[in-house]
């Protein structure tokens, strides 16, 4: 088992991008499969399409825009440690977060051929998905820029993804369905045409 952390850690070093994208697209995987074995108890009836759709998006989409994002932060100096934990989290959930999770769900509409469900996708599931992200991401990206090296921060986010990603998986695959997406649509309708 070390030798295989040596080896990835030797990975990440000399080649960050396709180390990180492979990563990326391995966990997003994994996750989905967590979800549909682990949660939604689909045996026999897995989705392979739903799990090749999130393995692209986590290797082609999400690996390269977070290595490129890690990089940026990491290069940003700062005046004291706590200065540079504290600015490196705010950026990450401030700046990155709230696009990354519409992007997802965009994304996932368009992969699946139906990207009219683009937008009540993204209304339906962008505020609770982004509420529980901060409850995990805030605590983890603090511990992460606080004390893990740069090279393996985005290991860490993997790590803490995989679960992350079981969550996304499901999140999408009941807007999908159109759970949300009709309680939004009534809602919307209700603001339209408010009841005498």
């Amino acid at each position: 088992m070390a030798s295989v952390l040596r080896l990835y850690n030797a990975a990440l070093i000399r080649r960050p991008m396709a180390t990180q994208c492979a990563t990326a697209a391995f966990l997003f995987g994994a996750g989905d499969v967590i979800a549909q074995q682990g949660v939604e108890k689909k045996g026999w009836e897995h989705d392979f399409s739903r799990t090749a759709r999130i393995t692209f998006y986590g290797g082609c989409l999400f690996g390269p825009v977070i290595t490129k994002w890690f990089d940026f932060l990491n290069r940003i100096k700062f005046s004291s440690p706590t200065r540079a934990t504290v600015s490196r989290v705010f950026l990450d959930q401030a700046v990155l977060t709230p696009a990354a999770v519409a992007f997802f769900f965009g994304s996932m509409s368009v992969l699946e051929g139906k990207p009219n469900e683009a937008i009540p996708r993204i209304q339906a599931a962008y505020v609770p998905t982004l509420i529980r992200n901060w409850g995990v991401f805030i605590p983890v990206q603090a511990i992460n820029f606080s004390i893990v090296p740069p090279h393996l921060r985005f290991v860490v986010v993997s790590v803490v993804n995989l679960f992350w990603n079981t969550y996304l998986s499901i999140a999408n695959a009941r807007t999908k369905n159109g759970q949300e997406i009709a309680e939004v649509a009534e809602v919307t309708e209700k603001k339209i045409m408010p009841s005498d």
